[in-house]
């Protein structure tokens, strides 16, 4: 009996001590942003949009890019707009399959693709919006065309690994200003 108090004595205090830690949810960065203000793009390239205060027009530095592709840099959230233009030389029909597959490459990771007509005939601009959700490395692209002459192609992309819930507050202020660019597109 002696040996066996001590022992149970020492199981108890044992069983007792035990805690149970739950660990606090990830938690994300605050990200402020600034207010909206636009601005005019207009250069030799044979369309015209806003695009925010914020970003800087930069030529696109791929050693295939063509004169008319510009990228909208935002160098304090690590994002980028990526836009290439072509002339259509007859058909347009396959410049939006490849913009259709450009887009869909990423049905892998996201969890759905919505696609959002563009038809806006006062000013000639046709299309369509992908709004890709999910940890896809792009969240939004888009093509925009006039059927007959100009293809605008343009993507948001982050320097970032690709995750939802924290990109979700950046995803949803550049959202807002993709669809002013698409908005605000004129063909010259």
């Amino acid at each position: 009996m002696k040996t066996i108090l001590p022992a149970l004595i020492i199981l108890f205090l044992v069983i007792s001590c035990k805690q149970t830690f739950t660990p606090k949810p990830r938690g994300y960065h605050r990200t402020d942003f600034p207010a909206k203000e636009y601005q005019k793009f207009d250069s030799t390239c044979p369309f015209t949009f806003e695009y925010p205060k914020y970003g800087k027009i930069q030529r696109d530095m791929d050693p295939n890019a063509e004169p008319c592709w510009i990228n909208i840099a935002f160098p304090e959230f690590k994002a980028k707009i990526h836009l290439s233009y072509k002339t259509i030389a007859g058909s347009a029909v396959q410049f939006m399959e490849d913009s259709r597959t450009l887009a869909y490459k990423h049905a892998i990771k996201a969890d759905a693709i919505d696609e959002l007509l563009v038809d806006e005939p006062q000013r000639k601009v046709y299309g369509i919006i992908y709004d890709i959700r999910g940890n896809a490395a792009s969240s939004i692209q888009f093509y925009l065309t006039d059927s007959v002459r100009h293809f605008l192609r343009g993507s948001l992309y982050f320097e970032a690994h690709p995750n939802k819930d924290s990109l979700a507050p950046a995803i949803d202020f550049f959202r807002k200003d993709m669809e002013k660019l698409i908005n605000t597109v004129r063909w010259k």
